[in-house]
């Protein structure tokens, strides 16, 4: 009977450990899980923003923005203002069977990240980009 005692505790004990994840791996998850397809960011300024570009090619990669006004010319100037806000909080404790044994174990985290991105793109008179510019912070 004793094999089969030790056994049963070592199938227990396992059960229990297997389904344990620390903080940082509910963290990774969470961030794995998030879209990153509709996010707007500096890379996709670099990456695509020209001089010479219409507005409408502007939209079909930027979307719209938060504002239009015009320069002292009456030239159109585009501005996008983005902020996010990432909260990841997790926590883990010990399963079944460590309960039963009279043992309970337990991990958490939490984090908050704030990012901002304002891009400004300056139209000439025909409606071209002349210039843009781009400020990114995360904190």
């Amino acid at each position: 009977m004793r094999p089969m005692r030790t056994v049963t505790m070592a199938l227990l004990a396992a059960t229990a450990l297997a389904g344990c994840q620390s903080a940082a791996q509910h963290a990774a998850s969470v961030q794995q899980g998030m879209d990153p397809g509709n996010r707007l960011t500096v890379g996709t300024v670099q990456r695509e923003i020209r001089v010479g570009m219409s507005g409408a090619d502007v939209s079909r990669v930027l979307g719209a923005p938060n504002v239009v006004t015009t320069d002292e010319k009456r030239r159109e100037v585009w501005v996008y203002d983005r902020i996010g806000t990432d909260y990841v909080q997790s926590s883990s404790s010990g399963g079944v069977g460590l309960l039963l044994l009279g043992a309970e174990s337990s991990a958490g985290a939490a984090s908050t990240t704030q990012r901002t991105l304002t891009i400004v793109i300056y139209y000439d008179e025909n409606g071209r980009v002349r210039d843009y510019s781009y400020r990114s912070s995360t904190f």
